[in-house]
């Protein structure tokens, strides 16, 4: 696979909301496997990755993910990028596990016999069959999540974006989903405010007031931004060039 197929590329990147901007001009390629995005409430990351799969349209600058291009539209970056939410009750739109699973099958044209024996045999490989025909509202919150990230791996998509995805969770689900996310092939763009999630990720950008304040590996970005939290200084950092 070329580079281009395998790399997300913001270009001078603005992204407005309401008029009021939201995201400024952040350009950045990243073609690393796992990608951690940080930074305080209210500083762009959730707008930034809700233009990967087009739920947020971007207002300048040129978006490229996977070789699909942002001007190509919403429906094209959704083919190629999965997108999971902190709260599966905002994602889960079906009764059960298994009509869940079908669902975005059956819209890119699976038949309904097919589509329900691709779902039955995901959940099957994740040792979950037994909530095929549960309820959703039934289940915990951890089971909610891993059918939600199911629900979106079953399209295959090529990035799987995840937005917060574990705040609301005890920490053996989190560890749990986390191995889960480790063992697959796809490119993982995480956000998260548990910085040790992301230690042993290839790359991590620290967004703040819309643009990319410091990109690079986890051990330099990691404890500067935790400085800055703490002392709330300005720091200078030498060859902090987004990469």
């Amino acid at each position: 696979m070329s580079d281009i197929l395998k790399t997300i590329s913001f270009d001078h990147v603005s992204i407005e909301r309401n008029g009021s901007a939201i995201i400024s001009d952040v350009s950045a390629t990243l073609s690393e496997q796992r990608i951690g995005i940080i930074g305080r409430n209210g500083s762009g990351k959730s707008t930034l990755v809700r233009s990967l799969n087009g739920l947020l349209p971007i207002s300048g600058g040129t978006l490229r993910v996977h070789g699909v291009s942002s001007e190509e539209g919403p429906k094209r970056l959704a083919r190629v990028t999965g997108f999971v939410f902190q709260n599966p009750d905002h994602q889960l739109i079906f009764p059960t596990a298994l009509e869940e699973l079908s669902f975005g099958l059956r819209q890119i044209g699976v038949g309904k016999r097919e589509a329900k024996d691709q779902g039955f045999a995901l959940l099957k490989d994740h040792g979950i069959e037994q909530l095929a025909e549960r309820p959703v509202h039934e289940l915990s919150e951890g089971q909610k999540q891993l059918i939600c990230i199911l629900a979106v791996l079953i399209m295959e998509p090529k990035l799987l974006v995840l937005d917060e995805p574990f705040s609301s969770l005890d920490l053996r689900t989190r560890a749990a989903l986390r191995r889960k996310l480790d063992a697959l092939e796809q490119q993982i763009v995480f956000v998260s405010h548990e910085l040790d999630a992301l230690n042993d990720y290839d790359k991590v950008l620290w967004i703040e007031e819309g643009q990319v304040k410091l990109s690079g590996k986890p051990g330099d970005v990691i404890p500067a931004y935790q400085r800055h939290e703490l002392f709330g200084a300005d720091f200078h950092f030498a060859g902090a060039a987004v990469s």
